[in-house]
């Protein structure tokens, strides 16, 4: 049975359809990447399964239940996570407060719990900060942490709710090659060690076809293409709308190779 089910989704801006009726389905254990160009529809299509956008037509179900009419908090409730392009902590605290204010988000004796908030749940921040290699480094501050550190503690931050389900938005955007495939391992790690799933947007190809399991992709609000990424390496549709040449995956990367030469 799908975690994630996608059916007849769509949405428009003044006229235009940002999404048309998109249709696909997500597994919990496995990593599926939406990707497109610019303008594609992958952050409509992002925000309106986490509810920040709502869908004009079509249902998203997770586990059966509709999430279509939903608040974003209560679809986050019901194990929905989200991490974004830009990662979002706060720098003045330190590694495990920031994780330890997840915690307690989700705890609905937030209130009466404030006064004992720097111990509150701290056995479970640290806990969450070691499946993501940062236990280490629990009571430095954020704003000191390199980047590819900050993305790994927000990732912590992601899993303070359990989430059956997490969207990723760009995870290794801005992100050194090294540190891309340290956080994507450790990505595909937690949702063999948790069974959840994971659908992310990403620009980066190569991310793309060493850790998804499926991808599909959009073009101008419409699915054209799902399956495998080595079986859609060279679809001629995807091709088109990446590229406008014809040029293959592994053509435009000799390209922007010779050309950093």
């Amino acid at each position: 049975m799908s975690l994630l089910k996608v059916t007849g989704l769509g949405k428009s801006f003044g006229g235009v359809k940002a999404v048309d009726g998109i249709h696909f389905e997500l597994a919990a254990g496995e990593l599926l990447a939406l990707i497109g160009p610019n303008g594609a529809g992958k952050s409509t299509t992002f925000n309106m399964v986490n509810g920040q956008l709502p869908a004009d037509v079509g249902s998203i179900q997770l586990n059966g239940q509709e999430l279509v009419g939903r608040k974003p908090r209560d679809i986050w409730r019901m194990g929905v996570g989200r991490t974004f392009q830009i990662a979002e902590t706060f720098a003045s605290l330190t590694v495990v407060e920031n994780v330890q204010m997840a915690l307690i988000s989700n705890d609905s004796r937030l209130f009466s719990m404030w006064r004992k908030a720097a111990d509150h749940k701290r056995d479970e921040a640290l806990a969450l900060l070691d499946q993501v290699g940062m236990k280490s480094q629990a009571d430095r501050p954020c704003s000191v942490l390199a980047y590819g550190d900050v993305k790994r503690v927000e990732l912590a931050i992601a899993m303070a709710n359990s989430p059956k389900l997490l969207l990723m938005d760009e995870p290794t955007a801005g992100m050194a090659p090294k540190e891309r495939n340290e956080l994507m391992a450790l990505t595909k790690q937690l949702v063999v060690d948790r069974n959840m799933a994971v659908l992310f947007t990403e620009h980066s190809m190569d991310v793309v076809f060493a850790y998804a399991d499926r991808m599909i992709v959009l073009a101008r609000g419409r699915l054209i293409a799902e399956g495998k990424p080595l079986e859609l390496r060279d679809h001629p549709k995807v091709q088109e709308v990446y590229f406008g040449t014809g040029k293959t995956f592994e053509k435009k990367k000799a390209a922007a190779t010779a050309e950093a030469a």
